[in-house]
């Protein structure tokens, strides 16, 4: 058997280094509920639950109505059956040097019968103590000093500037760019909301901020439009704020009627169905 508990702290500097790449994970696996992964998840994991929601549900349900013994029973089989399938399906042409990463909502059980079958079966497995749970106190603690070190420069105006344009431009030429409204599904003005696209939950939200942060070299100027507090429903950290308010802002203007036809462009489907206001 090879299962190795990490830290999150030790998981997400491994993370560092793409799926596949030489000293980093071959696959992340949440082995939580489908509903738990949709709330938020690690960067790149996929979902290989050891209970559904429905089966969680159940056993839940079973150890406070009945006893834990008969729930841990009915688990346990559900939770086999569930690993069985998934071995089937996206295991068995798996190499013998593939080196996952497991975690469940505070790495019991769930994770952990994951992990001891596929370690096995021969994988060199690794399980994060504290599961999501720590991943996300990581997170939180981790925003702060990654907003602090970079060098930010923050695209004011008003609505209808272009701003958002001028942030894809700096990044097709290569330029660090946030794009605090793309990882929000939220153009952030009165306007703002993108139809047929829900925004993620704030945890998913904390969580691509954090990805992103996480990756800019902080010797290179990282170009962000000015934003409030809220983007749409979503908090964006009091930390990226203070730091965004304390960095050099470049205003952009455009004449009034350049800004009527430029918002006309961005929000069409305002004008193809009146009825979305």
């Amino acid at each position: 058997m090879s299962v190795h508990p990490v830290s999150a702290q030790e998981a997400m500097l491994r993370m560092a280094k793409p799926l596949g790449a030489p000293g980093g994970y071959s696959a992340i696996i949440d082995a939580r509920t489908e509903d738990e992964f949709a709330l938020d998840h690690l960067p790149g994991a996929v979902n290989w639950p050891s209970l559904d929601n429905a089966q969680r549900i159940t056993i839940g349900t079973l150890y406070k109505q009945v006893n834990p013994f008969e729930a841990k029973k009915r688990g346990a089989a559900l939770v086999a059956a569930n690993i069985a399938k998934h071995i089937e399906r996206h295991v068995m042409d798996l190499p013998r040097d593939w080196q996952p990463l497991v975690y469940c909502w505070r790495g019991g059980k769930r994770s952990g019968s994951l992990a001891l079958i596929l370690g096995q079966i021969g994988f060199k497995v690794s399980i994060i103590e504290g599961g999501y749970k720590a991943f996300r106190s990581q997170v939180i603690e981790a925003i702060p000093p990654l907003a602090q070190r970079l060098q930010w420069r923050v695209i004011c105006g008003p609505t209808g500037a272009g701003k958002t344009r001028l942030l894809h431009c700096l990044r097709e030429q290569g330029a660090q760019v946030l794009d605090l409204e793309g990882l929000a599904n939220h153009r952030s003005s009165v306007l703002g909301i993108i139809p047929g696209q829900a925004q993620p939950s704030q945890k998913h939200f904390d969580t691509l901020l954090w990805n992103e942060l996480r990756q800019f070299d902080p010797l290179k100027p990282v170009y962000i439009e000015s934003e409030s507090r809220k983007v749409g429903n979503l908090a964006v950290p009091e930390s990226l704020i203070l730091a965004m308010r304390a960095s050099p802002c470049y205003q952009l203007e455009l004449p009034e009627d350049e800004r009527v036809q430029l918002l006309l462009e961005d929000y069409d489907f305002f004008v193809k169905d009146p009825d979305l206001f």
